[in-house]
């Protein structure tokens, strides 16, 4: 348990960053929250064979996984595995480009790690950690899923063609990446890579918005960050607050969650695509959040009606995997989602089991090499059979 002093200090951090005044209602609260502890227990006390985890304990140790850095399980909202893997990214980086940029992948002091620290870059995670703030605002009125006249918000925009803000995309549109907006994001080695040019530009919106269509709008997925960064500025229309502040009143300070890194773009805009930096153990607080329905310590942060539509089916992207609101079904039984996920590039999977009460956190960084067994496969096909029901 933390004791008193860091209480103290971490409650007074709370209220120093928080944009808005706090009443004593609100504060005691927050207080509560703050003081909220994972739990600590066994596989065996939660019905998890030890013997399967302690062999991919090896196998991690013996690195055929590759590059990975953090495996955090958790049942029954108690921690059972927490095991943490350390890597030389400082020197692992010196055979690559280590040119210093913040999406330079190979940079030790942004990837995987943000600056030496333990927050871990979440990549594609950032993505369904967005869809959570979307809900949050659409839970408050603040926003309407099937609004089709969001994008006149960026009618400010110097704009080459004027194709998107007169397309009707909504934003369900932009969540389940059908918004018909032209976009290459395939390859991340090929240069014509739609994400990788808009990393690099100085303007991330006129980038996305001086792009064609190529889709009637809510008819045909294609995977494209370019919808949760236009997700992100609409957030800030509609709540006026930029989505790092929305998220830190929102939901890091509901969950207890004080330590994070989001990155900006050249001209400010917070990445809302792939920037977000969190530990493991923070990050299996959003899980925990979608694993008991949008509530967590006692209070109810996300509707429950928004969690089972972000999950739900909409779009087969692969034979096993499904997308619903920027959310992963990666096993889905008689149209029931079994097993869901936030997935990120390099290896991120936040990976949760309803039927089971039971989630993963998995942080790699496996980006070049190829390894000889995939973290993805661990939760379904290794601990979920080895466990009880």
């Amino acid at each position: 348990m933390r004791n008193t002093g860091f209480i103290f200090f971490i409650l007074s951090t709370f209220l120093y960053f928080t944009s808005c005044s706090v009443n004593d209602s609100e504060a005691e609260q927050l207080k509560t929250v703050v003081e909220w502890e994972w739990e600590i227990s066994s596989p065996e006390k939660e019905g998890v064979d030890p013997q399967i985890l302690d062999s991919i304990h090896n196998d991690i140790l013996d690195g055929q996984y590759g590059l990975l850095d953090h495996m955090l399980l958790v049942r029954n909202g108690k921690i059972i595995i927490d095991n943490h893997y350390d890597h030389d990214y400082q020197t692992l980086s010196q055979q690559y480009d280590t040119t210093n940029h913040q999406y330079n992948y190979d940079h030790p002091n942004w990837h995987p790690y943000y600056n030496r620290t333990n927050l871990h870059s979440l990549q594609s995670v950032t993505k369904s950690i967005t869809s959570i703030l979307v809900g949050i605002a659409i839970d408050e009125g603040l926003l309407d899923i099937h609004d089709t006249t969001i994008m006149s918000l960026f009618s400010e925009y110097q704009l080459d063609f004027h194709d998107i803000i007169q397309a009707p995309i909504s934003v369900e549109d932009l969540l389940t990446m059908r918004s018909g907006i032209k976009w290459n994001e395939e390859d991340y080695a090929d240069s014509n890579n739609d994400c990788v040019k808009m990393e690099l530009s100085t303007n991330w919106i006129e980038y996305i918005l001086n792009s064609q269509m190529d889709t009637v709008p809510g008819t045909e997925f294609v995977y494209n960050g370019g919808n949760t960064v236009l997700l992100g500025k609409i957030l800030a229309y509609v709540t006026g607050m930029r989505i790092d502040q929305w998220a830190e009143k929102k939901l890091f300070q509901p969950l207890g969650i004080v330590d994070y890194y989001w990155k900006k773009t050249p001209n400010g805009e917070i990445d809302t695509e792939g920037g977000l930096y969190l530990k493991p153990r923070d990050l299996a607080k959003i899980g925990l959040l979608m694993i008991n329905e949008g509530q967590f310590a006692n209070q109810q942060i996300l509707s429950k009606e928004w969690v089972q539509k972000s999950i739900k089916p909409i779009s087969q992207v692969t034979p096993e995997v499904t997308c619903g609101y920027v959310w992963w079904g990666l096993e889905t039984i008689n149209e029931k989602v079994e097993v869901y996920a936030a997935l990120g590039f390099g290896g991120q999977y936040l990976m949760i089991a309803p039927k089971y009460n039971m989630l993963i956190v998995f942080n790699n960084w496996n980006t070049h090499d190829p390894q000889e067994k995939y973290a993805w496969h661990v939760f379904q096909n290794l601990i979920l059979p080895n466990t009880e029901q």
